[in-house]
């Protein structure tokens, strides 16, 4: 089984970075918007559209408010076995320490995956960050 871990610094509180995270239903909008086209959720799944055409049931396997931690599988086809979790911290240098991981087999998946998780965690580091800026500008902070 291929194990990948991708992490990030974003220089965002981590309740506000946490917010967007937890908001499972809004990675089109609030969290990787363009990396992500639609999410819609049909009970404890979420169907999520990339921006490259694939979409993805992923179920929802736990939110964990303490320790700002999100999981879930992807259980479907082409897939055997896929664990993500991402969860944010503080960074000892302020802001967020973001980390992401999946479990996946088959392995020939994995040089896929790691390419979008790659992508995908620069869209969350960007998202976040231009939206934390925003709101400084807004609220005058």
């Amino acid at each position: 089984m291929a194990s990948i871990r991708k992490e990030i610094h974003i220089d965002v509180p981590p309740a506000q970075v946490w917010d967007a995270l937890r908001d499972v239903g809004a990675l089109h909008t609030r969290l990787v918007p363009g990396f992500v086209t639609d999410t819609r959720m049909e009970d404890n799944t979420r169907v999520v559209t990339f921006g490259n055409g694939v979409v993805a049931r992923e179920e929802i396997v736990g939110i964990d408010e303490q320790r700002r931690r999100l999981a879930w599988a992807i259980i479907d086809p082409p897939f055997r076995h896929y664990s993500g979790v991402a969860w944010v911290e503080p960074d000892i240098n302020g802001g967020s320490h973001f980390v992401w991981t999946a479990d996946v087999l088959p392995d020939l998946l994995a040089d896929e995956v790691e390419s979008m998780m790659t992508a995908g965690i620069e869209v969350i580091k960007k998202t976040q960050e231009a939206a934390h800026a925003a709101d400084s500008r807004r609220f005058g902070g």
